[in-house]
């Protein structure tokens, strides 16, 4: 049986208890990428009603952002930015967004949590929504480049016909991204390693 931690309540810790737990965070934060992989591929043959199923939709975004000369961390975004489809029903941007947070610019985090009201632009005004949810950004700094990867990758990328690049030809710049968190918390803990 692995190493435990003794205590029955977390003020009652030691260091070498912390000691154990810190071992155990570091070796599953490295898995991150496999389960993040993993979680993606649950979108395969999901359709939802679309042309295309979700993974298919969530490929076609970052090939087309890879193809355009878009950084790796931007592609990875493009990749995942709807992978919180299969647990926040009511939210996807905002979940993916969370997952991404850590290891993207404040920028591309902020693309990926408010895509959604700017991918409402095409379609909103079918459901009896606002088209122009997206107005009320319309004075942060990055509109502009919410509304134009909306525009190029997100909103394009539902075509049965196009060529995408497969799943593992982005697992490595999963990988390479989600290697270490550039912002967060426990960035100190992965650090010392």
């Amino acid at each position: 049986m692995a190493e435990r931690a003794a205590f029955r309540e977390m003020k009652q810790g030691t260091a070498e208890d912390w000691a154990v737990i810190g071992r155990d965070y570091r070796e599953f934060a490295r898995g991150l990428p496999d389960r993040v992989l993993t979680h993606l591929k649950l979108l395969d043959g999901d359709f939802g009603g679309f042309p295309v199923c979700r993974l298919e939709h969530s490929l076609q975004t970052a090939t087309r952002a890879h193809r355009d000369g878009r950084a790796e961390d931007y592609v990875v975004m493009a990749l995942l930015h709807d992978m919180g489809d299969t647990l926040g029903s009511y939210n996807h941007p905002e979940v993916a967004a969370a997952i991404l947070k850590p290891f993207v610019s404040e920028e591309l985090h902020w693309i990926c949590q408010n895509h959604g009201a700017f991918q409402g632009y095409y379609y909103f005004h079918f459901l009896g929504m606002d088209q122009n949810a997206r107005e009320q950004f319309r004075d942060h700094p990055h509109f502009e480049a919410c509304r134009e990867f909306c525009e190029k990758y997100d909103q394009a990328a539902f075509d049965p016909d196009y060529a995408s690049e497969p799943l593992e030809f982005f697992e490595p710049m999963v990988r390479r991204v989600m290697a270490k968190p550039i912002t967060s918390a426990y960035a100190k803990a992965i650090a010392e390693e």
